[in-house]
């Protein structure tokens, strides 16, 4: 049976987030991206089911919400839905110089990381896969969908070859599933590696695609 290790909440400049360090060295690094009014506790269910050589972190998101909770976009009336990739960018190169400033404060190597994004969190992903698809090893977006705006940089295919994961419930009333659809065939067109997991489930992952996620960072 591996080795359990708790999440411990750390605070790093102006970012909260959990960290599950890895019982391997070498470790890869994966960072978890909650949704609209998550937190770095949200995503913390899925810790539990990737491997304990990969170490683990869950950055809070840095806009609060009307509701309670937090956002990767700065608040406006009405923008909910209508998330582009010009939304998400500010949080996307604030989340890649965190991570770079942490990392080297803790002596990890994070050049490239896996990404796992839920509902808003896998618009962000997929943002910050195409603006540093370098960075990005694996992606893995769960209930979510591609931001408009993304057309023109998948068209220069800088996810040729890179495994992607998306799951949907065909059942989610807050994202519908053709948004899933819409993003693999993207994907696909793009020369990405999609393993698609679609299931009868609404706005979560079921457990079948779950084990699915988890196969997918071994």
């Amino acid at each position: 049976m591996p080795t359990v290790i708790e999440a411990e909440l750390h605070e790093f400049r102006d970012w909260i987030f959990r960290f599950r360090p890895a019982t391997a060295v070498p470790s890869r690094l994966l960072v978890l991206l909650h949704g609209w009014t998550g937190n770095e506790n949200s995503m913390w269910v899925f810790a539990s089911k990737l491997p304990s050589q990969v170490a683990v972190l869950a950055p809070r998101a840095p806009y609060a919400t009307p509701e309670g909770g937090y956002t990767w976009r700065e608040f406006q009336t009405g923008l909910v839905g209508l998330l582009t990739m010009d939304n998400l960018r500010p949080s996307a190169e604030a989340l890649i110089g965190f991570i770079d400033e942490w990392s080297r404060s803790v002596g990890m190597s994070a050049n490239q990381f896996e990404l796992v994004g839920f509902s808003e969190g896998a618009a962000l992903s997929f943002t910050l896969a195409l603006i540093h698809p370098e960075r990005i090893r694996t992606l893995a977006t769960l209930s979510g969908f591609m931001p408009s705006g993304t057309e023109e940089l998948l068209a220069k295919r800088p996810l040729a070859g890179k495994a992607v994961y998306v799951a949907h419930g065909r059942q989610d009333n807050m994202i519908p599933v053709e948004q899933a659809r819409r993003s693999v065939a993207l994907l696909e067109g793009a020369g990405a590696q999609v393993t698609y997991c679609e299931s009868d489930g609404g706005h979560k992952v079921s457990a079948a695609c779950l084990k699915e996620l988890s196969n997918t960072f071994r």
